[in-house]
């Protein structure tokens, strides 16, 4: 299973909203359609991405630190998410099980097919034996016998066959299941990274800010024309600010150690995120056609059926227990008595054997019925699946629409109030406004970056969320 990333290079839409440029959705949507083709994204081939080795964790999965220096952060790694899936892909355990279940269901396939060739037996016997006549001595004899068997089940329906068929299959769908939960994790966690790098470093702006502001007051206090009042609000301002800036440190390094540990890191690495932030792309097909693209492709609806089929399986396979069972069988001997004089004996026979159940209590029924029930079952359960899969489609569509919205808007907003603390400060400078009007222009610069980096993220992140949820799957 091949992770795929998909992402947009749009230079007009990117660029636009790096710079928090506003441009009308009508100009933004066309510039993305003819850039991105949200219905075949590209799978990583697997030499494309180069994962530093330091990164790989132990290969003993048993390893135990006992010492500090063992678990200290050595270095900081900032890597793509290209890289993290890669490194995802590479390391986590929920997948590498899902794959072992995968072998065991195909060595389990390969015993069931072995009904389908005859059984053969050879059993070799060495016998020696001694008689103690009365008043005749004693008398030994050495007997060799050896016996090879071969049976064969006729009008074999080959149903236990085509039950570990579908377990494979399920199986199978299984892997890919996993690796898709795994990489929608690995891709939100990483927004989440982006998410908290961004906010430290609008919160480092902010401080530095703050601190401008505050150097304008005292200066102006000192010239005779501040006031005291105006100081302490910038105190005030610039304390608010680093405590925002010590949180969102104490969140950063929250997040980092959370989106290692989800792609099992060496205990003495770090990583930060090295891709920009920006929109990842623009999803195409309608809602309606996404709905039943889902259908098509979820792995959880086909599994489901894979169910349902095995217990049809299971119940045709023991009502044909009821009917009559035939065997073929064949027996080949070679008897010798060493001693006695003669020489060995062999001889041969085939038969045909039929078997009928003619009374069991009951019981090959019953067990018919609980896989009936177990047939319902399944059906319910791919009901609940479908629908549940139609209201993802629909509200993670939804949310697609109003993060796409909320980028323009939010751009609008960060030039916007940008501009409100540049001419807030030319005010104040001028002696026809206050300070209290620059700190609320530079708090409105602050949650407007936050703002717009949010809808940004909250964007991808439903694209990412809606992608998993239809689950594409290459042609083959």
């Amino acid at each position: 299973m091949n992770f795929f990333l998909f992402c947009v290079h749009s230079t007009g839409f990117a660029v636009a909203i790096a710079s928090g440029a506003a441009l009308p959705i009508a100009l933004l949507v066309p510039s993305l359609a003819r850039s991105v083709t949200a219905q075949t994204p590209p799978e990583i081939p697997a030499d494309a991405v180069q994962v530093p080795d330091f990164l790989n964790p132990d290969p003993n999965p048993l390893l135990f630190p006992t010492r500090p220096e063992e678990v200290r952060i050595q270095r900081t790694q900032p890597i793509s998410l290209a890289d993290a899936l890669e490194l995802a892909k590479r390391h986590n355990r929920d997948l590498q099980v899902a794959i072992l279940e995968l072998e065991r269901s195909r060595a389990a396939l390969q015993e069931a097919q072995a009904v389908l060739s005859p059984n053969v037996n050879v059993n070799t016997n060495l016998t020696n034996s001694g008689q103690n006549f009365i008043g005749g001595g004693y008398q030994t004899r050495t007997s060799f016998n050896s016996q090879a068997q071969i049976n064969y089940e006729l009008l074999n329906s080959g149903r236990s066959i085509r039950v570990a068929e579908e377990r494979l299959r399920i199986d199978e769908l299984d892997v890919e299941n996993r690796s898709l939960e795994i990489q929608l994790n690995v891709t939100t966690q990483y927004y989440d990274l982006q998410e908290a790098d961004e906010q430290v470093r609008i919160n480092q702006s902010a401080v530095q800010n703050a601190q401008a502001s505050l150097r304008d007051a005292q200066n102006r206090e000192r010239a005779g024309v501040g006031t005291r009042f105006d100081v302490l609000q910038s105190q005030v301002n610039l304390a608010n600010a680093q405590q925002s800036l010590t949180n969102s440190l104490s969140q950063q390094q929250i997040v980092r150690r959370r989106f290692a540990a989800l792609l099992n890191l060496a205990q003495s690495a770090a990583i930060s995120a090295a891709d920009a932030v920006q929109v990842a792309g623009l999803w195409q097909p309608s809602v309606e056609e996404s709905i039943v693209q889902a259908f098509q492709n979820r792995p959880e609806l086909q599994q489901v059926l894979g169910e349902r089929n095995i217990s049809e399986l299971q119940r045709r396979q023991v009502l044909s227990q009821l009917r009559p069972q035939y065997s073929l069988n064949g027996n080949y001997n070679i008897v010798d008595i060493f001693d006695d004089g003669q020489s060995l004996t062999n001889g041969y026979s085939v038969g045909l054997r039929s078997t009928l159940t003619l009374f069991d209590g009951g019981a090959a029924k019953a067990r018919a019925a609980q896989s009936k029930v177990d047939m319902a079952i399944a059906e319910s359960q791919f009901a609940s699946q479908r629908e549940l899969i139609r209201f993802e489609v629909e509200q993670f569509y939804a949310q697609l629409q109003s993060n796409l919205d909320n980028i323009q808007t939010s751009g609008v907003a960060l030039n916007q109030a940008r501009e409100a603390l540049s001419l807030a400060r030319l005010r104040f400078e001028a002696g026809v406004g206050t300070q209290t009007d620059v700190i609320f222009a530079e708090n409105d610069l602050t949650r407007a970056e936050g703002n717009r980096v949010s809808a940004i993220l909250d964007y991808n992140r439903a694209l990412a969320n809606l992608q998993r949820t239809v689950t594409f799957r290459s042609s083959d």
